[in-house]
């Protein structure tokens, strides 16, 4: 059973940074992409970012590029998600996931169908 675990969400004022780590456990972490979703309060679930399993390619929302930045550590079957620049509206659960056995994609999906496995997410919360 693949168990996905988040921590480093908080309070952090506008403009401030904040790094979310993901462990994974429960098979091979480097054979698998992996994402980053969010959902706001009151809002559908959305893409955030992701990762191929060896981190060479990331494919980011239009929301969050240039502000943040999703790495893998496949040591410590860790991925992790740079968030600078913190805005009010990036207010909201984070979730990792992680995609069905079998999965093994060379480009990372950024739809919520592509994936299996969910943590049970980390609070962020940015004030203006």
């Amino acid at each position: 059973q693949v168990q996905l675990l988040e921590s480093g969400g908080g309070l952090v004022q506008a403009g401030g940074s904040l790094r979310l780590s993901c462990a994974a456990s429960g098979r091979p972490f480097n054979r698998y992409a992996m994402a980053w979703f969010r959902q706001a309060p009151g809002k559908e679930r959305e893409s955030v970012a992701g990762i191929n399993w060896s981190g060479t390619i990331k494919r980011y929302a239009d929301s969050v590029k240039g502000r943040f930045t999703m790495s893998r550590d496949n040591a410590k079957n860790t991925v992790y998600l740079q968030m600078n620049s913190l805005k009010p509206e990036d207010t909201a659960v984070y979730y990792c996931a992680a995609p069905p056995f079998g999965a093994q994609w060379s480009s990372p999906g950024l739809e919520q169908f592509e994936y299996e496995y969910w943590g049970q997410g980390t609070q962020v919360t940015v004030s203006s």
